[in-house]
């Protein structure tokens, strides 16, 4: 959908999901399929809900080491500029072997410390991209501007078109395909353009500050006590609630945001690798795979810049 994975958690669609209803419903991918072979469509399915008789195929596209994970590493790794985000490809292919006992995707043991790398390149994509604080933030502002356009729109002060109104008014994982297909990034900040001018105050803001990076600020308050960060928002809320600009409303402008990696997950389809005494999960043989398995999570509260600074100090 529209902003990739933003979009999952702003309107609840599920990727997995309207991959199979487009691969059933989109009548000219639908034809070519059956085309092609008549059992082809049910075939794919066993691929992404992962039932395929034999695991290899599916581990290929949905595992902790598949193409898309590797696809969006080095994608995202070259867009943004993080070099650490880079991965040695050759090496890791070259590692990658199928075990035909198990009939599964495994990784020869020479080719252990490719894959070591390619776990902490993911690591530090985690931690420092994909749950970098600006990235938060505007996950946020975005969020709560259609959270805003919604309400309006219930209020009947809302222009939208058919596909954005769609999306605002039903579940996500109901629209009707064209709608689905339809809405993109184009279409999505065409109208936070257009609302950026919009009579409610909070909306037309919302929008601006998206549209021009004036994101709202962040404060890592992972330190705290749960009670400590929940008496610092109720604060910070309370200052906005008194002002008298759009963040008078402080439900959109402050809140807590906690973002959590499981890091490396052995237990849900873990990395094998293949050694004289057999299959092992790569844990067992690499120190440093075992220390990217503990999860860590961070708490961030966000606020408008113009808040008295003084309101965010904590005894």
């Amino acid at each position: 959908g529209p902003f990739s994975h933003t979009c999952e958690d702003i309107f609840g669609c599920h990727h997995e999901y309207w991959t199979g209803r487009i691969l059933r419903e989109f009548a000219p991918l639908r034809q070519l399929l059956d085309e092609f072979e008549p059992d082809l469509l049910n075939q794919l399915q066993q691929v992404y809900q992962k039932q395929h008789p034999v695991p290899l195929v599916w581990q290929l596209v949905s595992s902790q080491l598949d193409c898309d994970r590797l696809d969006y590493l080095m994608r995202d790794s070259y867009f943004t500029g993080a070099s650490y985000g880079k991965l040695d490809l050759d090496r890791i292919l070259m590692a990658m072997s199928y075990d035909p006992v198990s009939q599964q995707l495994v990784v020869a043991r020479k080719g252990m410390a490719a894959i070591e790398h390619y776990l902490i390149v993911r690591y530090f994509m985690y931690a420092q991209v994909y749950n970098h604080p600006k990235n938060i933030s505007a996950a946020w502002v975005l969020e709560h501007a259609f959270k805003r356009a919604r309400e309006q729109l219930a209020l009947d002060n809302l222009q939208a078109d058919e596909v954005m109104t769609a999306w605002l008014q039903q579940d996500c994982n109901q629209l009707p395909l064209m709608q689905y297909l339809d809405a993109d990034d184009g279409v999505f900040v065409y109208h936070l353009h257009r609302w950026q001018r919009h009579g409610d105050r909070v909306l037309a803001d919302l929008c601006r500050r998206f549209l021009d990076r004036d994101l709202l600020k962040t404060l890592d308050i992972t330190h705290l006590e749960t009670a400590q960060q929940t008496q610092l928002l109720q604060r910070v809320q309370d200052w906005l609630a008194q002002t008298d600009q759009p963040h008078a409303q402080p439900q959109y402008y402050a809140g807590l945001r906690t973002a959590l990696s499981h890091g490396y997950t052995l237990y849900q389809r873990g990395i094998k690798l293949a050694t004289e005494m057999g299959l092992q999960e790569i844990s067992e043989q690499s120190p440093l795979v075992k220390t990217l398995i503990q999860p860590w999570q961070r708490t961030w509260l966000l606020y408008p810049r113009e808040l008295d600074p003084a309101l965010l100090v904590t005894a």
